[in-house]
């Protein structure tokens, strides 16, 4: 393990704990050094059940020379500072999504990476879930045909809690699960982004963030992306539909790997065939199954990226697309009008 990366994840929240430091310690070429919680109350938590260094500020981890990998788990509006001040102290940086909450904070991040030399990247996890890779194999198979139109959504019953339910945060769906979905299209339809819609909706007393997001997302050569996230949903629609020219594919639920690692056994991740997807043409509908997910592929690729000089799975340019669209939407959702980013 001594030419593993050390890693420090900043936040022991839900996203810290049970994805990143979990995530971390299953990937070979990388080790979970530290932990940064400024909560007295959870330090001694963090040593049992992680049995690594705890510190007490950010600004600790940066001053040890054995960190080379910053995970910020923090609130999404601290993403932008906290990743400029780590890349210039010299760490390579992941931050979950949202990356950030504009397009000017991407770009600054994104310079810092440059000036400093250092791997930038964003924990789009979803890229390894087996329903998107089951829509990107049947688009390679051309058992689609021409793809001209992709519906995904992510949907619940209630508002957002904790601080991802303040506006002030960068709480909101939109920004949360939207960063995957914008993601996962954005590399479905590579052409260029011609126009962006948003439509949302705050009708929930409780939260300042949205209870209803609408994103629409024209594509050069008349391609169509809807992403649609609620908070006022109490049955599911697709998690996928998509239409191509010769085929339309539909997907229910979602992918089992969080579940089986909340359990403690992400490798026991498995979709029961009720679950699979229904590719349905002029002739007839057959279930399909759905492909195998793996979001230990992200970390790994971290390791390559640090120690071998790998490409990184998720690439600078593509998260600047991602934060096109989604400062577009905010843009859109404020004025009401299409956006032209």
């Amino acid at each position: 393990m001594d030419h593993a990366v050390k890693t420090v994840v900043v936040g022991y929240g839900f996203a810290g704990r049970e994805f990143h430091c979990y995530l971390v310690r299953l990937a070979p070429g990388i080790a979970l050094h530290g932990v940064v919680s400024r909560n007295p109350a959870n330090r001694d938590r963090i040593e049992r059940e992680q049995g690594c260094t705890v510190y007490g500020s950010l600004q600790a981890a940066l001053d040890d020379p054995e960190v080379e990998l910053v995970v910020l788990a923090t609130p999404n509006a601290t993403h932008a500072d906290l990743a400029v001040q780590c890349l210039d102290a010299g760490k390579h940086v992941v931050t979950d999504k949202v990356m950030c909450l504009t397009l000017a904070d991407c770009d600054r991040m994104l310079a810092a990476a440059q000036r400093n030399g250092r791997l930038l990247t964003v924990f789009q996890n979803r890229r390894f879930d087996g329903d998107y890779l089951t829509v990107r194999r049947l688009m390679a198979e051309g058992a689609l045909g021409d793809v001209r139109w992709v519906e995904m959504a992510w949907q619940g019953s209630r508002a957002m809690g904790g601080w991802r339910g303040q506006a002030a945060m960068g709480g909101g769906r939109l920004y949360d699960l939207g960063a995957h979905l914008v993601d996962q299209l954005c590399l479905i339809f590579p052409e260029e982004i011609e126009t962006v819609f948003c439509r949302m909706r705050l009708d929930d007393a409780s939260t300042d963030t949205e209870s209803e997001a609408l994103l629409v997302v024209g594509f050069e050569g008349g391609r169509t992306g809807v992403c649609d996230f609620s908070s006022m949903a109490f049955a599911d629609k697709p998690r996928f539909y998509v239409r191509g020219t010769a085929a339309t594919f539909t997907k229910y639920g979602l992918d089992p790997q969080e579940l089986a690692m909340r359990a403690g056994d992400i490798d026991a991740a498995c979709e029961a065939p009720v679950r699979y997807g229904t590719l349905t043409d002029a002739a007839v509908s057959r279930p399909v199954e759905t492909c195998a997910g793996r979001w230990r592929s992200y970390y790994e690729n971290i390791a390559a990226v640090i120690r071998d000089c790998a490409d990184p799975a998720v690439k600078p340019h593509e998260m600047r697309r991602v934060m096109r669209v989604l400062d577009a939407a905010v843009r859109s959702g404020r004025t009401g009008e299409v956006v032209r980013p």
